[in-house]
């Protein structure tokens, strides 16, 4: 598979993950979720101004949050044509947020940034957290890529609710 990937670091903004690792965390979740069509993929990692109007723009939530997902298409949608790449959409990622709300979650800055890569790439792939089922299937998900990524340590069991309830605070 080939997937592509447009990754952009606000000037000024440090990524708590290189380029290489985003793009194979990325393709790890495409590979562990079967799909087997080349996706594109934007990643955006921006300052807490920019995510902050991103999530008042998308969300109604004037408020910085720490991850922000934009999906476009899906692999399986039938409108694709047979070896079309799918533009599966954009993440936007908020390093000086995840790094402040990490140590609260008993994690590293970079296991945070981690975990919610796979989370907005999730969401970009339908799962959601809406309804209590929805958020447990997509938690059990997450538990399971996110043991599959090399972490600086453990990270427990993911509640996607813990950022929903911290990221807009």
């Amino acid at each position: 598979m080939a997937n592509e990937y447009d990754i952009v670091v606000a000037d000024g903004v440090t990524s708590l993950l290189s380029e290489d690792e985003i793009c194979s965390d990325c393709d790890l979740v495409l590979a562990e979720e079967g799909v087997d069509r080349d996706c594109l993929v934007s990643v955006s990692v921006v300052g807490n101004d920019e995510i902050r109007s991103l999530n008042a723009e998308w969300r109604g939530r004037d408020a910085v949050t720490d991850v922000i997902s934009l999906e476009c298409e899906r692999p399986d949608d039938p409108d694709l044509a047979p070896g079309e790449p799918c533009e599966l959409g954009d993440i936007v990622l908020a390093p000086a947020r995840i790094a402040e709300q990490s140590a609260g979650f008993g994690t590293t800055p970079a296991d945070e940034c981690r975990l919610l890569l796979v989370h907005g790439m999730l969401h970009l792939l339908g799962y959601d957290h809406v309804e209590e089922d929805e958020a447990l299937a997509m938690e059990a998900r997450e538990d399971e890529l996110v043991s599959l990524l090399p972490l600086d340590a453990r990270v427990g069991h993911v509640r996607v609710t813990r950022h929903e309830a911290g990221a807009d605070e």
